[in-house]
């Protein structure tokens, strides 16, 4: 028996090496799998590989760590509705697409008019609604309001949509509302997969532990922050005077008024309060925009003002930046969205605790 044990045992060996031979798969599969495995253990040892989409994109700041570009009046632009007067070139989608993760809205109730209706020859014959004007909404087509009429619900449906396809991506809705608390949560209960998405201040705890990490907000799905007027924090709109500080919004008719002051006598830019940091809403534009004077102040002054103005009056960079016509800039290479990148690479923020 033990004559044959050795031929037999070679010609074993040898089949099992010409099938590996033949059988480039299976040993590309072991060469894969192994790579993979060095691969897996040598990214545990370091930060990245286990790192969430959030993180990868945000990395571990807080909320009060990271500056948004953010567009004053956006609803006033050329393509939504007729407007003559505009702070804005194009829609809130396009500004949206653009970079733009801060939107300044005028919310205002507008009762039916059947008076409007008929001498509009059926162009003007719109509902009760909230809607987004710049000032009274019957005044004067194309400066208070404009056709078509822009929805507030409307308008907030383009940013929860937006946030939904974009999952890595924060917005933050300023309004600036004239409506009742009512009439407002109306509006806003017209909003699908809102509620989905809202940002609501008590379930973080903010005031005990301060601002959570942008990567949980993008982890939990609460990418959507609105402020407003106080009355309607049940719906989810933050009082802005109990959670951020802001400027003075206007810099005059001529773009001259940099200095960074408060536009709260109450809340000095650089107020201090025990284990929380109020976010910082910096307005950079004049009392009449025009695209001109727009590209003359978006550019090296607004990068000099914040560097030079406002951080030292705040103890810290802005959080939002406001800007008409975000888009244009004075071509000293500074525009308003490399201006908050920049902004947003600092290795120090002057963050006080």
């Amino acid at each position: 028996m033990t004559t044959y044990r050795r031929p037999v045992a070679v010609l074993f060996l040898a089949l099992v090496v010409v099938l590996s031979a033949l059988s480039p798969v299976a040993s590309a599969s072991v060469t894969s799998s192994g790579s993979s495995a060095s691969s897996g253990s040598s990214a545990s040892s370091g930060s990245s590989a286990s790192a969430s989409p959030g993180e990868e994109r945000w990395g571990d700041k807080r909320l009060h760590d990271v500056s948004f570009l953010t567009a004053h009046n956006a609803f006033t632009n050329y393509e939504d509705a007729r407007w003559s007067v505009v702070n804005q070139s194009e829609s809130i989608r396009g500004q949206l697409e653009g970079g733009v993760r801060g939107l300044m809205l005028d919310t205002h109730w507008y009762s039916k008019s059947t008076w409007l209706c008929a001498v509009s020859l059926g162009l003007d014959c719109y509902p009760s609604d909230v809607y987004l004007c710049h000032g009274d909404c019957k005044a004067f087509a194309g400066v208070t309001y404009a056709l078509p009429r822009q929805s507030f619900h409307g308008a907030m449906q383009t940013v929860v949509d937006f946030i939904r396809a974009n999952p890595l991506e924060i917005v933050t809705v300023f309004l600036e509302d004239y409506t009742s608390a009512d009439q407002l949560g109306q509006s806003l209960a017209k909003v699908r997969g809102l509620n989905e998405v809202l940002f609501r201040p008590e379930e973080y705890q903010v005031r005990d532990r301060g601002w959570p990490k942008v990567a949980d907000l993008v982890t939990d799905d609460k990418r959507l922050l609105i402020f407003g007027p106080g009355g309607r924090e049940h719906l989810g709109v933050m009082n802005e005077k109990d959670w951020t500080v802001a400027n003075f919004w206007s810099i005059g008719d001529l773009g001259d008024q940099l200095a960074c002051t408060s536009r709260y006598p109450d809340i000095p830019l650089d107020r201090q309060e025990p284990g929380f940091q109020r976010l910082f809403v910096m307005s950079h534009f004049r009392n009449v925009p025009t695209i001109g004077t727009a590209a003359a102040d978006n550019g090296a002054k607004l990068r000099d003002r914040i560097n030079d103005r406002c951080r030292p009056a705040a103890g810290r960079d802005p959080n939002f930046v406001s800007v008409d016509f975000h888009r244009n800039s004075d071509g000293s290479g500074h525009t308003p969205r490399s201006i908050v990148a920049e902004l947003n690479t600092r290795v120090a923020r002057m963050a006080r605790p």
